[in-house]
């Protein structure tokens, strides 16, 4: 068949390609000025064609709209423009392709893209544009601030192609095919298949199946999609399987094994391409089987590895690695044992004098002589198989470390299991007694003199010894002025721990998967984020973001367009922030060559969790760390979870506006109370990330740092192991004053922070909203001091250094000098 080519000069050609004796003059005349040089010509056998794919679009606009885009305008171009019949702005009486840029040239119409592992196209492919016109439109009501071209605010309605277009299109296409043999039948695509997060042309109108039988790109064949479809109804496909075989059938996706965004991108360009009947995003067995069929048809080397892994997958997992409860939670005699027979049937558990209890789980023994601290128990002497007994403990445990071993359980053969529950608080009976008198006057003295409020909590051994609340929990209106009648603070005051979030979150729920085998800090991150890659990411390990060494900067604050990264860095949106964490954000330093504290080390940390447990940070610590442990005032989004505003200590007086000198795009101005206060956090992450967001109490903070005294659990919940809490506060070699993410006191490097008496193994965090801890576990001490100092003025200081909270000018917003008093009541009063 002949089909007519214009020229963008609307010239009329005789040929269908007349359009190529237009280069003949040129070459002809470069020939001709070199007819001095002595030139032969061998043929080399290591060459390719240039040309690699053929990408098929719509133009969504009319003809005379298209020709102004990709001639008149700057910007977009392509090879080819086929107009379509009955369009009004078509004045040639006759359909025609015409030619807007000669193959041998490089047009701008793929963009950023990717296939069959190359990108940017542009340079490797020829472009045709189709007029065709759909009508999309969004719901205006929801937010959509990423314009994804997928999702449930879009509309579109695709019209049919025009016949005798489709019929030029099918002639020149064949044509091109002819003069580059490189283009594969997989590599005739469309610019969804290229960009799937980006466009939807040409649509699912566009008549792949009829190009196909005609020679032009790829279509499975029924049989072996009847054959795949029948065994996905039987056992479905994985989403990280077939994101694995979407790659490798040529689609830009990472596997990360859920359905995000990009993957509901990429399945609806499949669907549209090769069903698209039923083109919706979601995986089902006709998608896998069209995917599996056309893999098995055109890369038929590569379909055996992925049925293999389909058949490993299909194969029932072995359960999660369970932590189990209490601390000690053993069968006797041990079933594995060593050689060195007085190993055997022994080991410690932390107790407090007067303190504990051991449960005895009977399976069939009907004695057994069991002995705490060398002391034999007074148990039944005739023990009954299947019963279960509980024992005080009180009259053989002191404080710390005590011993348990077993001897003689018989009839030989038989055994018991036993249980120890990890200790719990108790309150001391004189708390708040005279000798934190000196703690109580510099706190009330600052209070006095300006300081908004605070709350103190001190435990040792076991016992909250010391629990008072100072001050206000709000002393100004929205607007910034004074109230009437300031709101005391209570004891029971919930707090915005600030970055204190970073451990008793983060670390937590890290320490927790990591015993559990979820998580190995020593992987690189793109083992649990792979599509974290580009810019020497893929060198960077989870314990370099712990350990603040990957090369981030402090922050990126996502939240203004007005950042030092540029507009393109700005996000008010969780999953565009998290895309620009994973891909776009650059490092400042190299791998370990720097130690800088930075909250987007903890943003991606958090990241890394969500996506290893496949829920939200929020719900996976609240339902699977505190509630366990009883903690219902520990949580993110407070406010959306049944709080009321009152309960919480109030932050900065004119939002985040540090007194009206700061302005960005949807800055709160009132009075900050019970949202976090950190704008990265609050408008960046909805809230929920790893750095901040975590609300808290005293009282429940309590429980956590006992958690931590206790080696890693509390009663009888487990939340992670001994040994991987020891790895995690270890001084970091070359940087004694960091852990795993925990602050350490190191002999003295953290002064301010820890106080003079502090042991070098104690550790903790500080909080940007005036929230420290410290936890000591040499003295078996946790002092937990929560402020609200961000809760007061912005005042120069004396020292011209700038504008300051004036809360963060008292001893007790700067925290050393409360932690110092503290250590002296507690070790001065022994």
């Amino acid at each position: 068949m002949q089909f007519g080519v214009h020229h963008h000069s609307y010239r009329e050609k005789k040929s269908p390609l007349s359009h190529s004796k237009w280069l003949i003059v040129p070459l002809t005349l470069l020939i001709v000025s070199c007819t001095s040089l002595p030139l032969s010509h061998m043929q080399s056998k290591n060459y390719s064609q240039r040309i690699k794919f053929l990408v098929m679009h719509y133009t969504a606009i009319d003809y005379q709209e298209s020709v102004t885009a990709l001639v008149e305008e700057g910007g977009l171009s392509a090879h080819y423009l086929i107009p379509e019949s009955n369009d009004p702005s078509y004045q040639d009486k006759e359909l025609k392709v015409i030619q807007l840029v000669d193959e041998a040239g490089r047009a701008w119409h793929a963009g950023r893209s990717y296939w069959q592992g190359r990108k940017d196209l542009n340079d490797q492919s020829l472009g045709i544009e189709i007029v065709n016109v759909p009508e999309c439109m969004r719901d205006t009501s929801v937010s959509n601030e990423q314009k994804r071209e997928n999702d449930t605010s879009r509309l579109c309605v695709f019209p049919d192609y025009d016949s005798k277009q489709i019929e030029l299109l099918i002639a020149l296409s064949k044509d091109i095919l002819a003069r580059n043999p490189d283009i594969s039948p997989t590599a005739v695509v469309g610019h969804s298949d290229i960009s799937p997060t980006r466009k939807n042309d040409p649509g699912p109108r566009f008549p792949w199946y009829q190009l196909y039988q005609n020679g032009i790109g790829a279509w499975y064949d029924n049989d072996t999609l009847k054959k795949y479809w029948e065994m996905f109804n039987a056992s479905p496909a994985s989403i990280g399987l077939i994101q694995h075989a979407l790659n490798v059938y040529g689609y830009g996706i990472v596997e990360t094994g859920f359905a995000d965004g990009a993957t509901l991108d990429t399945l609806s360009a499949f669907q549209m391409h090769f069903l698209p009947w039923s083109v919706n995003g979601k995986l089902d067995s006709k998608t896998s089987a069209a995917l599996f069929a056309l893999i098995d048809k055109y890369f038929p080397k590569r379909i055996e590895a992925l049925l293999e892994r389909y058949e490993q997958e299909k194969q029932p997992k072995q359960p999660p690695k369970s932590l189990g409860y209490y601390q000690v939670n053993a069968v006797f005699p041990n079933t594995e044992r060593s050689t060195r027979e007085w190993v055997n049937d022994r080991t410690i558990f932390k107790s407090y004098l007067n303190k504990g209890q051991i449960i005895i789980d009977n399976v069939d023994a009907t004695s057994a002589d069991i002995y705490v601290n060398g002391e034999k128990l007074n148990i039944e002497t005739h023990l009954k198989p299947y019963q279960s007994y509980l024992y005080s403990l009180a009259k053989r445990t002191k404080n710390g470390e005590n011993t348990l071993r077993i001897e003689n359980v018989l009839p030989e053969g038989s055994s018991i299991k036993v249980m120890i529950p990890y200790p719990e608080l108790t309150l001391e009976k004189t708390i708040n007694s005279d000798k934190f008198a000196k703690v109580d006057e510099l706190i009330n003295s600052d209070i006095e003199a300006g300081f908004p409020g605070a709350v103190l909590l001190v435990l040792k051994d076991g016992k909250v010894i010391k629990r008072s609340a100072y001050g206000h929990a709000r002393k100004f209106a929205d607007g910034g002025e004074k109230l009437t009648h300031p709101i005391n603070m209570q004891t029971t005051q919930l707090f915005d721990l600030a970055s204190n979030t970073k451990m008793f979150a983060t670390n937590f729920a890290l320490m927790k998967l990591v015993s559990e085998g979820k998580i190995d800090v020593t992987r690189p991150i793109n083992n649990y984020l792979p599509e974290y890659q580009g810019q020497g990411r893929e060198s960077r390990l989870v314990r370099d973001l712990l350990t603040h060494s990957a090369g981030y900067s402090p922050q990126v604050r996502f939240f203004t367009k007005d950042n030092k990264l540029g507009p393109q860095f700005f996000s008010q949106n969780k999953k565009q922030t998290e895309h620009l964490l994973l891909s776009r954000v650059p490092f400042e330093t190299g791998r370990k060559t720097k130690t800088v504290y930075s909250d987007t080390d903890y943003m991606l940390l958090s990241t890394l969790i969500e996506r290893v447990t496949q829920e939200p940070l929020d719900l996976y610590v609240e339902q699977q760390i505190y509630h366990p442990l009883g903690l219902d005032n520990t949580l993110f989004n407070p406010l959306q979870k049944g709080f009321t505003q009152n309960q919480f200590a109030a932050t900065e007086i004119m939002g985040n506006t540090r007194g009206g000198t700061v302005d960005f795009d949807n800055v709160r101005t009132y009075v900050l109370q019970g949202e976090v206060h950190d704008e990265k956090a609050f408008h960046s992450f909805g809230g929920v990330t790893g750095h901040a967001g975590l609300f808290s109490t005293v009282d429940d903070l309590a429980v956590l740092t006992q958690t931590l005294l206790n080696g890693g659990g509390y009663g009888k919940t487990k939340v992670f192991a001994q040994g991987v809490l020891d790895e995690f506060i270890k001084p970091e070699e070359g940087e004694a004053s960091y852990g795993l993410g925990w602050r350490r006191a190191a002999h003295g490097k953290r002064k301010w922070h820890f106080g003079p008496y502090a042991s070098a193994s104690a550790y903790g965090h500080t909080g940007w909203t005036g929230t420290v801890t410290v936890i000591d576990p040499e003295y078996d001490l946790a002092v937990i001091l929560l402020t609200n100092a961000r809760h007061s003025e912005i005042v120069e200081r004396e020292d011209n250094r700038g504008p300051e909270f004036n809360g963060k000018l008292f001893e007790t917003g700067k925290y050393g000098s409360i932690v110092s008093l503290v250590y002296e009541a507690v070790l001065d009063n022994e």
